[in-house]
């Protein structure tokens, strides 16, 4: 696409697939093979990505390595990336239509919301400008009149950053504004599914005055992705996906130790007290499980509803998922879009049948989402499956779709079990007017982030991450800014050393 193009909004397929080649080292380079992307919603082609390899990761390593060792970035004044990471920000509020509409059309999710991401990505880029001028390090003069010490706060160096398809811009602008603020220079590998954002994004700050080579983009499937987990020249590795894959980065990273951060899956539940605000409570339940089309790592998948309210409160939630409205992503009227993938869409239509045979019961939708305006595309009708107990795949197993799972729960002990029974610990949710319910809910949770009568619903000052199987590491926050530096200690002693030589006794100094 044309820079014209993405500023006046184009349709993104009016002219057939757009084509793009990797970003490295300031230039544009065309790819020796491609990957077609089909849109989940009509599965039409509208884009076009390089197939990267090792060959193309390891030039977009060296040029961000060259460009580090330069100091162009590393080295300048941490005014002067704030400045560029500023007007990056402009430039993405000033892109937004078209950036939105990209994520929308490659990934199936609700243009509304896409347009939420965008807006999310430059308010995290402006986040992380403000803490590259608050970069700083210690002092410490408390161990003796001649001793100094200092602790500086250095870029970590080369950071690789690999993200996912469910949320392509704004989840790359919770790692790549903090890596550049701390100094970083960076190549990111973004999922093959919804490249688009990225690669013009990468456009936009060089149009901002990034230096060539700080900020590098090559396309491609797990091959590129493996490859920049295992590349040596790589300091600091960044990913978000499933826990699955993880685990092989993880493995694939150990060859120079590189430091890592890795947002994995999640198994959120939203835990419903009979005192909470149940209109409230009902409207935060639907939205954190269908927000995205449940494509959503803290996805509210499970209900944890107490007895005494439990039934109506099912109901009332019933006739909610019932009004909402799946349809094409770019129509702003959708709430929910279509599944990223053909394999996706079978993965959770197979998890709604196991859940059937395991005993649960379908008290909404339960099935693929058909119609004029659907068959082409890959739709799933928002389901609430019923009665479903910790044994259960349904409960335990990330679905990452459009389902929602109910359980009961007598009181908070029970609750409180049965949130922490799962393997993951990305995120939970309560509800309660009762702050002698919530405080001790929230410290017992085994979750990285808490809820407290909402959901889904974080500033970018508040870390995020989690614990157990949904990761290590944080984004966001400071934490999220300090995992791409590195401390270093710097002893200082003045005048002579005076001490005992460590073999043989006293050492007696001469003049």
């Amino acid at each position: 696409m044309t820079a014209d193009a993405i500023r006046t909004g184009t349709s993104q397929s009016a002219n057939g697939p757009r084509s793009y080649g990797y970003f490295i080292d300031g230039a544009w380079r065309e790819p020796a093979d491609v990957l077609e992307r089909r849109a989940p919603g009509t599965g039409v082609v509208v884009s076009m990505v390089g197939a990267g390899g090792a060959a193309d990761v390891d030039a977009a390593v060296l040029a961000a390595r060259r460009a580090f060792d330069r100091g162009v970035w590393s080295q300048a004044p941490a005014t002067e990336r704030a400045r560029i990471l500023n007007r990056a920000a402009d430039l993405i509020d000033a892109n937004s239509t078209p950036l939105a509409a990209l994520d929308a059309e490659e990934g199936g999710k609700p243009i509304r919301l896409s347009e939420g991401d965008i807006a999310g990505a430059a308010s995290l880029t402006r986040y992380a400008a403000g803490l590259a001028v608050q970069m700083h390090g210690t002092t410490h003069t408390n161990n003796g009149a001649d001793h100094t010490g200092l602790v500086l706060r250095e870029p970590a160096g080369v950071a690789g950053l690999i993200t996912p398809w469910n949320f392509p811009a704004l989840i790359l602008c919770q790692k790549l504004p903090f890596a550049l603020a701390a100094g970083c220079t960076v190549v990111v590998k973004p999922s093959e599914l919804t490249s688009s954002s990225t690669l013009e994004i990468a456009r936009l700050y060089a149009e901002a005055g990034l230096p060539d080579g700080v900020l590098n983009v090559v396309t491609g499937d797990g091959r590129a992705g493996g490859a920049l987990a295992e590349h040596h020249g790589v300091d600091v590795l960044s990913f978000t996906g499933s826990t699955a894959t993880g685990r092989k980065i993880l493995t694939a990273s150990q060859g120079n130790l590189k430091k890592l951060s890795l947002e994995l899956g999640g198994k959120a539940a939203n835990i419903v007290f009979a005192d909470a605000d149940l209109e409230d409570a009902a409207e935060g339940v639907i939205f954190g499980a269908f927000f995205n089309n449940g494509e959503c790592c803290v996805s509210q998948a499970r209900l944890l509803v107490q007895d005494s309210i439990a039934d109506a409160f099912v109901t009332e939630l019933e006739a909610r998922a019932r009004r909402v409205r799946v349809g094409q992503p770019l129509d702003h009227a959708t709430d929910v879009g279509a599944m990223i993938d053909p394999g996706h869409l079978e993965s959770v239509l197979g998890h709604i049948s196991q859940g059937r045979t395991q005993g649960a019961k379908v008290v909404a939708g339960g099935s693929r989402a058909t119609g004029p305006a659907l068959d082409e595309g890959l739709f799933v009708q928002p389901t609430i499956l019923d009665g479903v107990g910790r044994d259960m795949s349904v409960f335990r197993e990330e679905i990452f779709g459009p389902v929602l799972t109910v359980s009961r729960f007598c009181d908070a002990e029970e609750a409180i079990a049965l949130a922490n029974s799962v393997d993951y610990g990305l995120a939970n949710s309560v509800w309660s007017k009762n702050v002698d319910t919530v405080l001790p809910m929230a410290k017992a949770l085994k979750s990285g982030t808490v809820y407290v009568n909402t959901t889904i619903d974080a500033p970018p000052t508040l870390p995020f991450g989690g614990y157990k199987a949904s990761g290590v590491g944080r984004e966001m926050g400071q934490a999220g800014f300090e995992e791409f530096t590195e401390l270093k200690s710097v002893s200082i002693r003045t005048g002579k050393r005076s001490g005992t030589f460590a073999f043989g006794g006293t050492h007696e100094r001469t003049a």
